[in-house]
């Protein structure tokens, strides 16, 4: 699968990370580089609507593990889904840095 693939995908479910509160999405490690191979993950960076789970988080979990299922199915590979809280603050700068957010969401 190639890179605009992937985001022609992502822009062309919008109402599937509108029912997760997604409020932005990004593609980043070897496909927004360009260096993906056969059997490559997509690593996509989520952020959410900040008002979809309250301050107690309840259900957050449960929709990002729903979200990855799906992401997984609509591109028929496997998804690794990680938001900025969950990047290693070794690694975030760098994520951060070639992450390639789908507009239009």
């Amino acid at each position: 699968m190639t890179t605009s693939a992937i985001i022609d995908i992502l822009k062309n479910n919008n109402a599937v990370l509108k029912k997760h509160h997604v409020s932005k999405i990004g593609l980043f490690g070897s496909y927004a580089r360009g260096e993906e191979k056969s059997g490559s993950d997509i690593d996509l960076l989520v952020e959410f609507d900040e008002k979809a789970f309250g301050a107690n988080y309840k259900g957050y979990f449960d929709t990002v593990t729903s979200l990855s299922a799906e992401l997984c199915t609509l591109l028929h590979q496997n998804v690794d889904l990680v938001t900025v809280d969950m990047l290693s603050p070794h690694i975030a700068p760098d994520v951060m840095k070639e992450v390639k957010f789908i507009e239009e969401l």
